[in-house]
């Protein structure tokens, strides 16, 4: 039987006790990097990678051509250099010849050979195969020569062809699904291959007893070496456990058996922070706190499509409804009480700050401004809210208190929203299926550019990405010349055009843009977050070990 922790008892009870109770994750001297995937790992295979929890997993285990580093350039990985033709349609990559696959008894004499540039054209061809059935088969989609999408002249060289221009292709190609996989190990595990995971990663697999602990360990031949020469990575191990209760794993935390906390849990954020989103005054020399944005914003949906019945029989179909709502709420008042300021007010567009692209200088949103909000609801036929009907408002359980906050300030201006709560898993099937009318949403960034926000409103797109099956030709126009502009500025100009369409038209209700938070144990140093939260161990040291 599972008991939960109350968690003001056991703060209370641990706060005077932490430094004598800490212990080591250390293991025979080995320095290991602990933490807790609350939200479970459901395969180590490339293929699946759809979500943070295995993503993370992934980028210990493999690597892809290009990465993103600190600061979201894309930098060299397996490839060591690229060039792109003069049309932007074929985009050639210069590998390395130093990098192996993890030993494993796939290969002969289980040593682990060299990657060469076939290994590429096989793994990107297997996240197209319906056999894989890969999460991440859209990533190529209606973007790649299917004549000869992929071809490698020699075993350093690999070739990418494509339809059009798409300027996010490096993108694309950094995601953790287009990690090189060896077919060895596809064909000797095959079903298998999602549990034992080979790749050319830092760290290599160990064991697995799921739903309990994952093991990984330092990847003694990995390729990459620091400034001075040292190989890398720093640490022995990784060890992941799977404990779904925030409360155990925050004690778990500051008792020193886990070395960091992915973001703060409702349950004990006004324990920790104070409303300015700083540790409290008793926390400061017993952790560490890293905030930084994170490219995701926070949003409400509204579906458009003027086709479907729900629409048709909705005031949600009018502007001057939706723009209400925008108007109609405290974005600042509610990311200062319910999020301990962590965040910024989604007060521009829908692209997020963080992005090259952000201006809020240049796309202009929503500011809390109630008169104007009852205005606009009198010029679409319902003042004070007379005669407009309850509009029913889905989200899921940890959103629960925005959406109550957000629906008591809109009932002072006259718009009545009633809140149902479901689970996350009917929520996307009722957003899939065009079925949900108003809804809690967020999109967290495939790729640092703002095109994969902007691909939420092209009408060609189906839901998902366009969950609110926003239709507008001038938009789209704009969108399919983004991807044909070479020059950052221009194509960010379009970028800002597009925005504005969006917010202008008022298909979404922007809440917030995100943050990265991290609790660090201050032993651990090195572990440097970046805006696509990626966890990032290659660098990691533990003192004292």
């Amino acid at each position: 039987m599972k008991v939960k922790i109350p968690i003001h008892f056991a703060l209370a009870t641990l706060f005077f006790s932490i430094a004598s109770c800490r212990t080591s994750a250390s293991h025979s001297g080995k320095t290991v990097f602990a933490y807790n995937e609350s939200d479970g790992i459901a395969t180590l295979d490339p293929a699946g990678a759809k979500n943070r929890s295995i993503q993370w997993a992934i980028h210990q285990l493999y690597n892809t051509l290009v990465e993103t580093d600190d600061h979201l350039n894309f930098v060299p990985a397996l490839a060591r250099s690229w060039e792109v033709s003069a049309d932007r349609k074929q985009w050639t990559f210069h590998l390395r010849n130093d990098v192996f696959f993890h030993d494993d008894p796939c290969f002969p004499g289980g040593h682990g050979r060299r990657l060469v540039a076939p290994d590429i054209v096989y793994s990107f061809n297997r996240i197209l195969d319906p056999v894989t059935a890969s999460s991440g088969a859209w990533i190529f989609h209606d973007r790649i020569d299917t004549t000869a999408a992929f071809s490698a002249p020699n075993d350093t060289t690999f070739v990418l062809r494509l339809l059009r221009p798409f300027n996010p292709i490096l993108g694309l190609l950094s995601m953790q699904y287009c990690s090189a996989v060896p077919h060895e190990a596809v064909e000797k595990y095959g079903k298998d291959f999602r549990s034992h995971p080979v790749g050319t990663g830092p760290f290599r697999f160990k064991s697995w007893e799921e739903n309990q602990t994952l093991l990984l360990v330092k990847n003694e031949k990995y390729y990459e070496q620091d400034s001075a020469g040292q190989r890398l990575p720093y640490l022995d191990a990784v060890k992941i456990t799977f404990n779904d209760e925030a409360a155990t794993e925050f004690l778990q935390f500051v008792q020193g058996q886990l070395d960091f906390v992915n973001n703060i849990d409702p349950s004990f954020k006004d324990e920790v922070l104070n409303k300015k989103g700083q540790l409290k005054k008793d926390w400061r020399d017993k952790i560490e706190l890293s905030v930084v944005p994170q490219l995701n914003t926070e949003y409400l949906g509204i579906l458009v499509d003027s086709t479907n019945d729900l629409v048709r029989s909705s005031p949600m179909r009018l502007r001057q409804v939706r723009q209400a709502i925008n108007l109609g709420f405290d974005r600042r008042k509610m990311m200062l009480y319910l999020r301990n300021s962590l965040g910024l007010p989604a007060e521009s567009g829908f692209v997020p700050a963080g992005l090259p692209s952000f201006d809020s200088t240049a796309v202009h949103g929503y500011h809390y401004d109630p008169d104007r909000a009852r205005a606009l609801l009198a010029a679409a036929g319902y003042p004070g809210g007379k005669g407009l009907p309850p509009i029913r408002l889905l989200t899921i359980p940890i959103y629960g208190d925005f959406a109550t906050f957000i629906a008591r300030q809109l009932e002072d201006i006259g718009i009545h929203v009633n809140i149902e709560i479901v689970q996350k898993s009917l929520l996307l099937e009722e957003t899939a299926q065009s079925k949900a009318l108003f809804f809690r949403g967020s999109w967290i960034a495939d790729y640092p550019d703002a095109e994969n926000y902007l691909s939420v409103f092209y009408s060609k797109n189906p839901a998902p990405p366009n969950y609110t099956r926003y239709n507008d030709p001038v938009f789209d126009r704009l969108y399919e010349a983004s991807l044909q502009e070479t020059n950052d500025s221009l194509r960010y100009r379009l970028y800002r055009q597009m925005d504005q369409r969006v917010i202008d038209a008022a298909p979404v209700v922007p809440l917030w843009y995100d943050v990265v938070v991290h609790l660090i144990n201050p032993r651990v140093h090195g572990l440097v977050p970046n805006g696509l939260n990626m966890l990032e161990l290659r660098r990691v040291r533990i003192a004292g070990r």
